[in-house]
């Protein structure tokens, strides 16, 4: 069975160097050590090289945790450094894109049927209008404003979030400003998952924000 026939987006971290103080390997490990199921590697300041660097390592750490055939490792955008990093030997299963990024047939196109394509998707419009063959879930957001993403187009409630998961034909992932005391009651919107940078990545103590995240989830 292929990452992406495996594919668990209950708990997903999102996270790039410019999110945190220490290494990102070492919040990556953190994350999938206290249960989180997917993790994206996204940054707007890192090179291609950088961001291969980090791949590399966040790779290394998920193998050597035993996760590497249930954890998806997925790029944010770059589509170019997913394909340089897997050239280089590097265990990434797929990339997310938004909607001004990369098309999602394009990404299929050169990621292969195994590999795990993600959308953002805000609207009942871009859902019920998307290709759902070339892609395996939508991420939706942003819950909340939020530092981490300047370019959020609007804050989504609760309702709207549950309207979404009514018409969609995908897993439904959502973010943006999560904090632990949003996990149950967007739980009961019936998505399925949530994603989180600094609510893990910029936590005091990484690996207890994450597994408090994932305990009031599965609660």
């Amino acid at each position: 069975m292929s990452i992406r026939e495996r594919l668990d987006i209950s708990a997903y971290l999102v996270i790039g160097s410019e999110n945190c103080n220490c290494p990102v390997e070492e919040i990556v490990a953190a994350a999938v050590e206290e249960g989180f199921t997917c993790v994206q590697i996204r940054s707007k300041v890192a090179s291609a090289r950088e961001m291969i660097s980090i791949l590399k390592k966040s790779a290394q750490v998920i193998h050597e945790l035993g996760k590497s055939d249930s954890v998806a490792l997925l790029v944010d955008d770059r589509l170019d450094v997913v394909l340089a990093a897997r050239e280089a030997g590097i265990k990434v299963d797929g990339v997310h894109v938004g909607q001004n990024d990369i098309p999602v047939e394009v990404c299929r196109k050169f990621l292969g049927e195994d590999s795990i394509v993600g959308l953002s998707a805000n609207s009942t419009e871009i859902i019920t209008g998307a290709d759902v063959s070339k892609i395996d879930y939508f991420g939706v957001g942003a819950l909340h404003a939020t530092s981490t993403k300047a370019d959020t187009e609007k804050i989504l409630s609760l309702e709207e979030i549950s309207e979404l998961v009514k018409v969609s034909p995908l897993p439904i992932v959502v973010g943006g400003g999560v904090k632990l005391k949003d996990i149950p009651s967007l739980a009961a919107t019936g998505v399925q998952g949530f994603f989180v940078v600094s609510a893990v990545a910029g936590a005091d103590n990484p690996k207890l924000a994450a597994r408090e995240l994932v305990a009031a989830w599965k609660k």
